[in-house]
């Protein structure tokens, strides 16, 4: 402890990693809605990444912009509902990840990700942040003295399913990212390496397009066609993972979560908690099974660099 008090950027470091991960948080609320909280994603990132030391830090980055919204409307739903929300969520996660951390690793002895571990600890994350979002509901007193908005199994779903799902689109799709840049020479990625990637190729030539087309098609339909548009974004992200194990999974996720949350024309809608659902369902097995698929293909690849030389040139 006495040396790391002696060092003089420690306070230095606290605050860059407290500063960034508040403009981080500020970036991914804006971009984010109920059904789909890219907060929880880089919340859960950051536990998983970073190390304890800075986990104080994250805490901090979180309280500012979290703090800031609740005070900003505290005039309108009550000073108690105000102390409330400015708890930052990421204090009742740190237990959750720590204790998942403990008792498992994030990255198998063979070199593989524990994608259980990973989406172990987004499940119940996202329960813990539903769990806090309807409790600091049940404080709102709105500012003509009325109560707030009763709490109800939807507005909780809508919680747990938005945290689980932006959970999803970023923890992902982020490993995988790091994985493959440090497969890179040096740890850089080149325009060649992208171009002549057989992932991006089916991203660019088959995921996006589906999802795109898709997309289109919700615009023009209702009801019953609506909801298979919207379940049928979930085939590119099976595609992929069947593909490119659970990196074509987790990328895919990412952007088959953006075009569902696209067609979301209300808060609270039941069928886009059906839809949500079911979206959750695809991703949580594609990434699983994705792994398998991975290792699989890592064994092949091994196997056949082994029996390469063996059909060479004889000299």
């Amino acid at each position: 402890m006495g040396r790391v008090n002696r060092d003089p950027l420690v306070w230095g470091r606290y605050l860059a990693v407290a500063g960034a991960y508040a403009a981080c948080y500020e970036l991914t609320r804006y971009f984010s809605f109920s059904h789909w909280m890219l907060p929880a994603g880089l919340r859960l990132a950051c536990l998983l990444l970073v190390p304890r030391r800075f986990w104080p830090a994250l805490a901090v980055g979180e309280a500012l912009p979290v703090a800031e919204m609740a005070f900003l409307h505290a005039s309108v739903f009550g000073v108690a509902w105000a102390l409330a929300a400015s708890v930052p969520p990421i204090l009742f996660c740190m237990p959750v990840v720590a204790w998942m951390r403990n008792r498992a690793p994030l990255v198998r002895g063979d070199g593989q990700i524990n994608m259980s571990l990973i989406v172990s600890v987004t499940l119940l994350c996202a329960a813990v942040t539903a769990i806090e979002d309807s409790l600091v509901l049940t404080t709102m007193v709105m500012s003509d003295g009325s109560p707030g908005p009763a709490m109800t199994a939807p507005i909780f779903l809508v919680w747990f399913l938005g945290a689980y799902l932006g959970a999803l689109a970023v923890v992902p799709t982020i490993l995988g990212l790091r994985e493959r840049l440090a497969a890179e020479p040096h740890g850089i990625v080149t325009w060649q390496a992208v171009r002549h990637s057989a992932l991006f190729r089916d991203m660019l030539l088959f995921a996006l397009p589906v999802l795109a087309l898709l997309t289109v098609l919700t615009s023009f339909a209702s009801d019953g066609a609506l909801q298979c548009a919207r379940i049928a974004m979930g085939l590119p992200v099976i595609a992929m993972a069947l593909r490119h194990g659970w990196h074509g999974a987790s990328i895919s996720s990412l952007f088959a979560s953006i075009a569902i949350a696209s067609t979301a024309f209300e808060l609270q809608d039941p069928a886009m908690i059906q839809t949500q659902a079911i979206l959750a369902f695809i991703i949580t097995t594609s990434l699983l099974f994705g792994v398998r698929i991975a290792r699989r293909q890592a064994a092949l690849h091994v196997l056949a660099t082994r029996e390469l030389p063996a059909h060479g040139p004889r000299r």
